[in-house]
């Protein structure tokens, strides 16, 4: 019997530290496999800031370098500077990525970097208690949010690809789930093509993940696939917002 499913070389063998249900660990995998399979896991540098997406480094076999809050993008654009033979990626949650870092991100996107960005977006600050992200979805409870997120209050979830999309150096923008097998094997495409695009050095490219955080939803992970099919994609649709035509 030949086996259909094998550890890839760019994962190191390690126990996870993410909660159950946690789809982190399918966004490190299609990362890194992606990279083993283009031959690239010598050449490249990811940077991870704070949040959940800091604990990267322990399970991608790549180097790897962290950077405070939101400044992953600050941090990259000077590692592609020194290293431009280098893929350079950031590694990036909502929290971080859409709230604190958002001005590093929408001037890196600006500049066309020749960068790739995963961002997971799973609607909550993780790490840090749980509390409302700019990600979070109207009526979604949270530390910070107990009530429900409010609109008139808070105003509506930032629409990150959308938003970057806007901008003409952003070359490559979709967003896929992690929710079935179907969108993963979509995902995995799309990682290719955001590492493509750096390679064929067309400029910046940027891959939303709708992600799954049950500890801080309090639900099961079965139902937390269930909420991001039932609740996150109708809100946040998939496809790709921008693609270059030399990236099939």
């Amino acid at each position: 019997m030949e086996p259909v499913y094998t550890y890839t070389k760019g994962m190191v063998r390690t126990e996870t530290s993410y909660c159950p249900g946690c789809t982190h660990g399918i966004s490190h995998r299609l990362i890194m496999e992606t990279l083993d399979e283009m031959g690239k896991l010598g050449e490249t540098i990811g940077v991870a800031p704070i949040g959940c997406s800091v604990q990267a480094h322990k399970f991608m076999n790549v180097d790897m370098c962290e950077s405070a809050h939101g400044r992953a993008p600050a941090v990259a654009t000077g590692i592609r500077r020194v290293h431009p033979d280098k893929l350079v990626f950031t590694y990036q949650g909502d929290g971080d990525l859409a709230s604190i870092g958002t001005n590093e991100i929408i001037h890196m996107a600006s500049r066309g970097e020749r960068i790739s960005t995963f961002f997971i977006n799973n609607g909550i600050y993780g790490m840090t208690g749980g509390q409302m992200a700019p990600t979070t979805l109207i009526g979604q409870r949270t530390t910070t949010s107990t009530a429900g997120r409010m609109e008139e209050q808070t105003g509506a979830p930032m629409r990150v690809c959308e938003l970057l999309a806007t901008l003409p150096r952003a070359v490559y923008i979709e967003r896929v789930a992690l929710d079935t097998p179907a969108n993963i094997n979509r995902a995995k495409r799309a990682v290719r093509r955001a590492f493509e695009v750096q390679e064929k050095g067309l400029g910046f490219s940027f891959v939303e993940f709708l992600s799954t955080c049950p500890t801080n939803w309090g639900v099961t992970p079965v139902d937390a696939m269930k909420w991001v099919g039932e609740k996150m994609i109708p809100y946040y649709p998939l496809g790709v917002f921008k693609k270059p035509e030399e990236v099939r």
